[in-house]
């Protein structure tokens, strides 16, 4: 898939950097919803409810490897313009999901612990099967987004098996942070660690937007394939270091076509400062405390508000 498009192929370390990262932000996200839900039901002495949990992150992880598994058999078995079809659309969703999710982050971090106790306390009292689909439905969440980023993230390198290893080498370093913030070893500051990394996933974002477009340029669902917006080639050498860096991160060629430079534009533009607008101060904050920051565990290991 992607033969077109796919030019040269990006470094190993870049392959394994972008994925990673993608693998720690996303792992890290969902390893703190988790350690939330866990630690409620420990501190409010219902641990009982801990296997309906712990069924619920299982039966989650085991429908985004189904994903994986679905995703990359069926799009290596498809060739051609058609390949291309699907590539583009997929990485659409993917864009549109990413962005739904970073922004939403955005506007959450500050109050997710207490929405995740409050609604796993009343799926506490409803029973076992609701804390099960509380669960499902956190861990789930950020599984799907993670599967249609990788797919349009990794379009553009051949087939590579790196960006797999990068994205599972993100989630182990991820579930050591996240072990380590629930029994207090180590202090983050949350706030400054999803905005990098948020504004980071707006750039993969943009372009991945830019190669969808793209791509549905290739079968003409979208016009203006042959109308550049520049040719730097002659300046600009794709197989270089900087060149399969920046295509692989970024997704970045020497010659974008009109439609696909302002599409990138724009949405960098427009997520971008929707992202990183300042953000209001919560209304009454304790005495002493920083509303982002970690420890999420405090004496007794339990996650903090």
């Amino acid at each position: 898939m992607g033969v077109y498009l796919a030019l040269s192929t990006p470094t190993v370390a870049t392959q394994l950097f972008g994925s990673g990262l993608i693998g720690l932000r996303e792992g890290l996200e969902t390893g703190i919803v988790v350690m939330i839900l866990a630690a409620f039901l420990v501190k409010s002495d219902r641990r009982d409810q801990l296997r309906w949990l712990w069924s619920g992150v299982a039966v989650a992880v085991l429908m985004v490897l189904a994903i994986f598994a679905g995703i990359h058999y069926g799009t290596s078995t498809i060739s051609g313009l058609f390949a291309e079809a699907v590539a583009g659309v997929a990485s659409l969703v993917a864009v549109c999901v990413v962005t739904g999710m970073v922004l939403w982050m955005r506007g959450a971090a500050a109050h997710i612990s207490s929405d995740l106790r409050r609604g796993l306390a009343d799926a506490v009292e409803m029973g076992g099967f609701a804390v099960l689909s509380l669960a499902f439905l956190a861990v789930g969440r950020e599984g799907v987004e993670t599967a249609l980023l990788m797919v349009g993230y990794a379009e553009n390198t051949s087939g590579s098996s790196w960006p797999l290893l990068g994205l599972l080498l993100g989630i182990v370093l991820a579930v050591v942070v996240t072990i380590a913030l629930y029994f207090g070893a180590v202090r983050i500051n949350l706030a400054t660690f999803f905005t990098y990394t948020g504004a980071l996933l707006v750039l993969v974002a943009a372009g991945i937007l830019g190669y969808g477009v793209r791509a549905l340029q290739m079968v003409a669902w979208l016009p203006g394939n042959n109308t550049l917006a520049f040719d730097a080639s002659a300046h600009y050498d794709q197989s270089s270091w900087y060149g399969t860096t920046l295509a692989g991160l970024f997704n970045l060629r020497p010659d974008p076509t009109v439609l696909q430079l302002v599409c990138w534009a724009v949405y960098l533009m427009v997520v971008l400062a929707l992202f990183l607008r300042p953000r209001r101060r919560p209304a009454a904050a304790p005495v002493g405390t920083t509303a982002h920051t970690v420890p999420v565990g405090s004496a007794d290991g339990t996650p903090a508000s």
